[in-house]
């Protein structure tokens, strides 16, 4: 008698449950609880910050990135009327800001939550926009995407901590990296054909000594006058630059003359984009990657002829 008491218990209570979902058609889970598993949807204008808030969200995010081929100049980027739709369903906009990626912020609309690398640390139009090679950029803007989707996500807020705690394991042990990196290449020099990687060389102590006047001219998206071409030139083949950093992304027959100089002088340059390549699945690798091929370059730099101390460059 007892085992047919629970099992009468057990259809009342199925029937019953059943029932309060809308009979047949009910799935016996609280009419709210699909939206409580639903990802929020999140939309990063470039796929350096897409990539990091991906990571920090796990499962419980859907991110898309607009721009993430290496193929395409971002600084001249037009998006697509996809794209701005894309934007428009999004819960978090995930932007850089500083002048970057207007197009993005633009086109929000409603109640969308805006997540910007440039307000996690102050910057503005002007500045240096490549902030995802900032180490200070990536450790604020780990912790504005965490604090975003523990704020629209308050129940999974243990989740995203945890998540924002692994992640900053890693990015500790990159900044070991950075600054094991910097005291095997004490007083090392770089040029740049652009200034993409400044951020990162400025994390690994290297000195830039591109002609100011040329890197003004590239920040401000101009061309470089001959001069100022004439003096990079000057210093590579006079081996001032333990390497040269190259943006493919921004080539011009201008930098092809500049990068022509480093291999005909036999100066390593590496070549660094601005979005993410393929295969390389966060910013931490990314950024290891890099440092290998830079850490390389310089020990190869190291074997050529060395300019008199009195020549060294001051900038």
């Amino acid at each position: 008698m007892l085992r047919v008491g629970a099992a009468a218990v057990t259809c009342v209570a199925m029937v019953v449950g059943l029932a309060g979902c809308g009979g047949s058609q009910g799935s016996g889970q609280d009419p709210d609880a699909s939206t409580q598993f639903d990802p929020i949807v999140v939309v990063s204008s470039i796929n350096q910050w897409g990539i990091l808030a991906k990571e920090l969200g796990g499962d419980q995010v859907k991110v898309t990135s607009i721009l993430g081929s290496t193929n395409v100049d971002a600084h001249d980027f037009e998006p697509r009327t996809s794209d701005i739709a894309t934007i428009s369903k999004a819960r978090i906009l995930v932007a850089n800001g500083a002048g970057y990626d207007d197009w993005a912020t633009k086109a929000v609309t409603g109640d969308t939550t805006i997540v910007s690398a440039a307000d996690a640390v102050g910057a503005s139009d002007g500045d240096n926009p490549h902030l995802w090679f900032s180490k200070d950029a990536r450790k604020a803007m780990a912790r504005e995407l965490s604090d975003a989707f523990a704020k629209t996500k308050p129940d999974e807020g243990r989740y995203f901590s945890d998540r924002l705690e692994d992640w900053s394991k890693s990015e500790a042990g990159l900044e070991s990296t950075m600054d094991d990196f910097a005291e095997r290449h004490r007083n090392a020099t770089y040029a740049a054909t652009e200034s993409v990687a400044h951020y990162l060389m400025s994390d690994l102590k290297v000195r830039d000594v591109t002609p100011e006047q040329y890197t003004q001219a590239s920040l401000n998206d101009g061309e470089p006058a001959p001069a100022d071409v004439q003096s990079l030139q000057s210093l590579i083949e006079g081996h001032k630059a333990g390497l040269v950093v190259n943006n493919p992304q921004e080539a011009s027959d201008m930098t092809n003359l500049v990068t022509g100089t480093a291999h005909k002088s036999d100066v390593p340059v590496v070549d660094v984009s601005e979005q993410v390549p393929e295969g390389q699945k966060t910013l931490v690798d990314w950024m290891t990657s890099l440092i290998s091929e830079m850490d390389k370059a310089l020990d190869e730099s190291a074997e050529l002829p060395q300019p008199q101390s009195s020549q060294s460059p001051s900038k």
